[in-house]
């Protein structure tokens, strides 16, 4: 089972200009490669079979019948195999020539692509060798003694996938060919080309890649001649790209000496998610100018081999990384702050009341509340933090919430809610020595009325305090911390709560500050409503309850962003937590660019049966506490994934969860 994974190859190969029998050599090599490797794609640079720099010997006879002699050699080494390979090479048609792809698998050649657009500026003369696709239109012609459909509207289609073919300059012009195939229904964008290196060019090649397969919502793979192509005026240093949906997923090294071959796994699965979901697209081809598509059938590839899967796999998709890790971290604390701004101006709130734990979810919302009130030019007088220390309060998070409100110049309350707690286990004839749900509640909704309440006092309103990494598990208390007056943390998940407040104390405030948050960190995560051990530490973690969130956010992301079925979770999970884990550390290292947010984005491992149990109850909360998240309080959305009932996420509170339970059961 592939789980939606279509493995494809993008090859580079030794080129020598006008040779095609070295060239045919090259390119046998490695589709040989990439069959071994399990792909079921794989593409070439443009006119690999001649090189593209021959320059006006494409007007020599002698070469255009070499590179159909090669490709009968090639047609021929892949008789046997399954594989589906497009080469790049010049074709006479009715008399023209054409700069093609042509597509090939079991020794047949299933369709011809020429290339729609031909540069003609500054350092490219193709209008002096070749005539656009536009011009050939949609006919048949013979090539290797087959009789071959040729068109720049050729979708190739299994039973599985279809893809569609453009080639250079075609993804550089205003509107691609790959904008209308993709459209009309191919999921991967094959691309052959030919692209010299010019100062910044790559970021701009990669950034046009990047977009299409974004806009089209499409896989898009690219090859582009290297080594051995005329270094006469230009020099090409070959780029094997593969893209999903505006992310690449794997890359090779430029200005190779060698052959090169990027092998990676498109997921065709979640590109289908993504046009279901997204009704513009839809909109888009209802609109989209009608044209001749014509549909070519290929074989299914039933591999032999077992599917691996080769991709990195993100362990926490919801964490920023990268160069743009500065920029990600303020863009997120900047939407926080601009919907808590607008809800304190609305309301003319005099102050904003928050309870402060010590603990992860309510430091990002104070510091949240800080930095709204440096924007809107207000002291951090007007932020109240209150402090509520209860039965299972520990001195660890009592000191931590004082200290960090202290540093950061807020106004600070004290208030137990043991003597109110006490009387109401009283009132209602609960014996305090039974520690179950009844007797955490109780403390968790005095602490929400204590605020409220405070609030009213103060002409104020609650800040939530409450992730969606909690609401997705319903490890919230039913009209106690699960209410506020504007949530802030509401759309961000766990793993970036704790990221972003690193990030905070890495960047933003003084060294007392940053002692503070950075012990906040490595606190264990815990409601703290039972009694501390009698060593004073947290007896109650949540982690142990519910499992750990790094696996939970991992569950959440791909459950509601991309609509997988568990069965497929628990194999990318696998993949993140087990398979990958000589991998993990290398991509974190160029992922997270600094010693100490690797440090506090660590990607632990567990074993399958782990996961499946996680899983498992992930699935079982998910469903039985949406009523929990039916009456969320406004908050902004920072992210892609929220479960906002007045936005992304609309689900009858009673609906079973009886199929994804069984599923995961089943593993």
């Amino acid at each position: 089972m592939n789980y939606g994974f279509i493995k494809v190859a993008s090859a580079i190969p030794s080129v020598k200009v006008a040779d095609c029998s070295y060239n045919e050599k090259q390119i046998e090599s490695l589709i040989l490669q990439a069959e071994g490797k399990g792909a079921e794609v794989i593409t070439f640079p443009e006119l690999c079979i001649t090189g593209y720099t021959c320059q006006d010997l494409f007007s020599q006879q002698l070469l255009l019948d070499r590179a159909e002699e090669a490709l009968y050699h090639i047609l021929d080494i892949t008789r046997s195999l399954k594989i589906i390979s497009i080469i790049g090479m010049p074709v006479q048609v009715n008399s023209m020539l054409i700069n093609a792809a042509i597509v090939i698998q079991g020794g047949k050649i299933l369709g011809i692509v020429p290339k729609t657009y031909l540069p003609n500026y500054k350092e490219f003369y193709e209008q002096r060798w070749f005539t656009s696709g536009k011009v050939v239109g949609t006919t048949n012609t013979h090539l290797c003694a087959q009789l071959v459909p040729v068109s720049t509207n050729l979708i190739f289609r299994t039973s599985e996938y279809s893809f569609g073919i453009e080639l250079c300059e075609d993804l550089w012009s205003p509107i691609p060919p790959s904008t209308n195939l993709a459209m009309k229904g191919a999921e991967i964008i094959f691309n052959l080309s030919a692209s010299n290196e010019l100062i910044c060019k790559n970021a701009y090649l990669r950034s046009l890649i990047s977009q299409q397969s974004a806009r089209c919502l499409c896989g898009y793979v690219y090859s582009s001649c290297g080594y051995g192509e005329s270094t006469q005026d230009v020099v090409f240093a070959g780029n094997a790209l593969i893209y999903e949906n505006g992310s690449c997923i794997a890359k090779n090294k430029r200005f190779s000496l060698d052959e090169q071959l990027v092998v990676s796994e498109i997921d065709v699965e979640r590109l289908r998610t993504e046009r279901r979901i997204n009704t513009t697209w839809s909109e888009c081809v209802r609109n989209m100018e009608d044209k001749e598509i014509v549909e070519v059938n290929c074989q299914l590839v039933s591999p032999s081999y077992d599917f691996e899967l080769t991709r990195w796999v993100n362990p926490h998709p919801f964490v920023p990384g990268g160069k743009e890790l500065d920029e990600r971290c303020e863009e997120i604390f900047a939407i926080q702050v601009e919907g808590l701004a607008k809800r304190i101006q609305h309301t003319w709130a005099k102050t904003v009341v928050l309870g402060i734990s010590g603990g992860l979810d309510s430091t990002l919302a104070l510091l949240v509340c800080v930095k709204t009130m440096d924007k809107l030019g207000r002291p951090h007088k007007d932020i109240v933090g209150v402090t509520m220390p209860g039965f299972g309060t520990t001195d660890r998070t009592y000191n931590n919430a004082i200290s960090l409100m202290q540093s950061l110049g807020v106004t600070i309350k004290e208030i137990s809610i043991k003597d109110a707690c006490i009387q109401h286990f009283k009132d209602i004839e609960h014996d305090i020595n039974v520690h179950d749900v009844t007797y955490e509640n109780c403390q968790a909704r005095e602490r929400t009325q204590i605020l409220m309440d405070v609030a009213n006092q103060m002409n104020g309103f609650v800040v939530g305090t409450g992730d969606v990494s909690e609401l997705a598990l319903g490890w919230c208390t039913y009209n106690a911390d699960h209410m506020s007056n504007y949530g802030v943390n509401t759309s961000v998940p766990k793993t970036l709560v704790k990221y972003l407040v690193s990030w905070v104390a890495m960047t933003s405030v003084d060294e007392e500050s940053k002692a503070t948050l950075l012990d906040i960190v490595d606190t264990p995560i815990s409601p703290e409503l039972i009694p501390a051990d009698e060593n004073g530490n947290i007896k109650q973690k949540t982690e142990d309850l519910v499992g750990p969130y790094e696996l939970h956010d991992f569950f959440l992301y791909n459950f509601l962003r991309c609509g997988f079925r568990p069965a497929k979770i628990y194999y990318l999970a696998k993949q993140a937590f087990i398979n990958q884990k000589n991998a993990n550390k290398e991509m974190l290292d160029s992922y997270i660019e600094t010693p100490e947010m690797q440090s506090a984005m660590e990607v632990n491992l567990y074993d399958e049966d782990t996961i499946k149990k996680w899983l498992t109850t992930f699935c079982r909360r998910f469903f039985t506490q949406q009523f929990k998240r039916s009456c969320l309080p406004d908050g902004p959305k920072v992210g892609s994934v929220s479960l906002s009932p007045r936005g992304d996420w609309r689900m009858p509170s009673d609906a079973s969860y009886a199929e994804w339970v069984k599923e995961c059961e089943n593993l």
